[in-house]
């Protein structure tokens, strides 16, 4: 995701403080992983390293 991009909808997601459940440590690299899974039409489990763990990704429900 461009830089431009990322300024656009940087203010939708919601506040990364934790609560329960947890949250992602950074929302532009969850929505970058997100981006590349439906683009590429891989599995989670197959996700390049840079994204991070895997098993550690959460995805909102609503996707």
């Amino acid at each position: 995701m461009t830089d431009a991009q990322w300024a656009r909808i940087e203010p939708l997601p919601p506040d990364r403080t934790p609560k329960r459940g947890g949250r992602w440590r950074d929302h532009r690299e969850a929505i970058d992983a997100i981006a590349f899974k439906f683009q590429t039409g891989s599995q989670w489990v197959h996700l390049p390293e840079r994204y991070g763990n895997w098993r550690a990704r959460r995805v909102p429900r609503a996707l």
